[in-house]
């Protein structure tokens, strides 16, 4: 199930997929994944919400359950 999606400044769109606990990229039609930005190996458990934030290059995902968010460092 799909929870939420944001799409960057820079056009890319990110997908927060709750029940799968992942974040991934993917084309500007929502058809092909581009890539996968994180997983339950990376701490994921139910993500809510994606965003990024461009000030800081990072990506922040807030998780349902745990009451918190996630902050992935973009290289």
């Amino acid at each position: 199930m799909i929870r939420d999606v944001h799409v960057t400044p820079a056009g890319q769109v990110l997908v927060c997929g709750g029940e799968s606990g992942t974040i991934l990229q993917v084309d500007s039609n929502g058809k092909r994944k581009l890539a996968t930005i994180a997983t339950r190996e990376d701490g994921l458990v139910e993500p809510l919400s994606v965003c990024y934030n461009s000030i800081t290059a990072s990506i922040i995902v807030g998780l349902c359950w745990l009451d918190s968010i996630i902050v992935f460092n973009v290289k």
